[in-house]
């Protein structure tokens, strides 16, 4: 049995990554690709695959980065995934084709995202023509350009049949786009694989509102023979604490779109973020995660990060959490915001908190957080983000009464295949189960698109 360690990706030294917003993981190098590749024990049940929520071919693609087939590797890929540079930096392989990968046993995974990463830049660093695939007449419109509609157009594009692909930003992607930092997800690797789609022959239509600039029935009426929903969850929860409307308070969203999309850490941006010295950031998730990083990189001092668990059940992922400790993020755990406090100008000064014990675990699995109003702390901060979860944007269900939706904002879908309560109208990912993650919408998106195929091609 092969039993050489894992191999260690490169990052960013410490000095330099919280001062800019460029990737702090620097990738692998031909040889320690092929090092870590041969680390695969090409299992005869393949536990990974039944691990990977869109069934990659893993043992299939890392042969092919042990033998330096790179070109090979990546089809193997890319019959499953449309992302894969993507996938490989932001999908949590730890909970997933690494959890069950058999060297977990006795040691570490093979780094199966580490190598995807591998095969997809090295690819895209060869290759710059893509070619077009035949379309039939048949139409199909996709709404939201993030990970689930990305992931069904790829499927449908492939099928040939001619998709059209309406985003509601100027700029194609999603969450992918707005929502993860740059350091954790570049920009230009997500338009590089969007382009890969439009390349195929996919037709990206921007600055479109499904629900204000068309409406559903204007896409009925256009001819589209189906119609998937894939409009992610964009509408920020809040607390409802007292000091919730003071100034230096932001939604996680506003705070990471202002970022990402508008570049409002670079000093000529014309749009404006407030650079907090004291940051507090509610929550434990990858997008509480981002914001803290993203504040620490905006010149923040001190970065608290409040959650009401332990660092246990945190929600984000491990190695986030682990950058963000290395970045002198301070972890105020079991602990609870009840009140955020402003100054006579009304700006936010401080943040009130009581401290929180676990109880029996609740209905997600994790132990529950309950107050001991006994032990009260005040933290003196200058800027709040909120990054608690998110909704779904009500405007499509506006738009269209018959769309059922949960008391959550949710699209009701039939589990089998994605279709809304509307025949012909599918949908997926954030916009039907809440905030997740990227693989998981990707994952709607293939099953929505596979029923799609199936029922034009049994009419046509």
């Amino acid at each position: 049995m092969k039993n050489h360690e894992r191999t260690v990706m490169r990052m960013q030294p410490m000095h330099i990554r919280t001062q800019t917003f460029e990737e702090v993981n620097l990738g692998y190098s031909k040889e320690e690709a092929m090092q870590e590749a041969s680390r695969c024990l090409d299992c005869k049940h393949q536990p990974c695959v039944n691990g990977c929520p869109v069934g990659i071919d893993i043992p299939g693609f890392i042969k092919m980065v042990e033998q330096d087939r790179i070109d090979e590797a990546y089809r193997i890929i890319e019959a499953s995934s449309c992302l894969p540079a993507v996938c490989g930096r932001v999908c949590p392989q730890e909970t997933q084709c690494e959890a069950v990968c058999v060297r977990a046993i006795k040691g570490e995974p093979v780094a199966i995202g580490h190598l995807e990463r591998y095969v997809a830049d090295q690819y895209y660093m060869k290759h710059h023509n893509v070619e077009s695939i035949k379309q039939k007449s048949i139409k199909v419109a996709v709404i939201g350009s993030g990970p689930a509609g990305l992931s069904f157009a790829h499927d449908v594009i492939k099928a040939g049949f001619q998709v059209d692909l309406y985003e509601a930003l100027h700029t194609p992607g999603g969450v992918l786009s707005y929502g993860i930092p740059a350091f954790r997800l570049p920009k230009d690797v997500v338009k590089r694989e969007v382009d890969t789609l439009i390349e195929q022959g996919v037709h990206l239509l921007t600055d479109v509102i499904i629900g204000k600039t068309l409406m559903l029935e204007d896409l009925h009426t256009m001819g589209y023979h189906a119609i998937f929903i894939g409009t992610g969850a964009g509408l920020p929860k809040f607390m409802n604490i007292p000091g919730e409307m003071l100034n230096g308070v932001y939604s996680a969203n506003e705070f990471l779109t202002r970022i990402n999309l508008m570049k409002a850490y670079d000093s000529t941006s014309e749009t404006p973020i407030k650079r907090g010295k004291r940051v507090a950031v509610i929550g434990g998730g990858n997008v509480a995660l981002d914001a803290a990083r993203a504040a620490r990189r905006l010149g923040a001092d001190i970065v608290y990060l409040v959650y009401r668990r332990g660092m246990q059940e945190i929600p984000a992922r491990h190695e986030e959490v682990e950058h963000a400790l290395e970045e002198g993020i301070i972890f105020k755990l079991l602990t609870q915001v009840k009140e955020i406090i402003g100054d006579e100008n009304g700006t936010v000064k401080a943040i009130s908190c009581c401290e929180m014990i676990l109880g029996e675990p609740d209905a997600s699995g994790r132990r529950r957080p309950i107050e001991n109003p006994k032990k009260i702390m005040v933290f003196n901060v200058d800027e709040v983000i909120m990054a608690i979860g998110t909704t779904p944007n009500p405007m499509i269900i506006q738009d269209h009464q018959t769309l059922q939706a949960t008391s959550h904002g949710c699209l009701v879908v039939n589990q089998e295949t994605n279709e809304t309560t509307i025949p012909m109208i599918f949908a997926g990912g954030d916009v039907v189960t809440g905030s997740a993650t990227v693989i998981l919408a990707m994952e709607a998106g293939r099953k929505a698109a596979k029923v799609v195929i199936e029922r034009i091609q049994g009419l046509t």
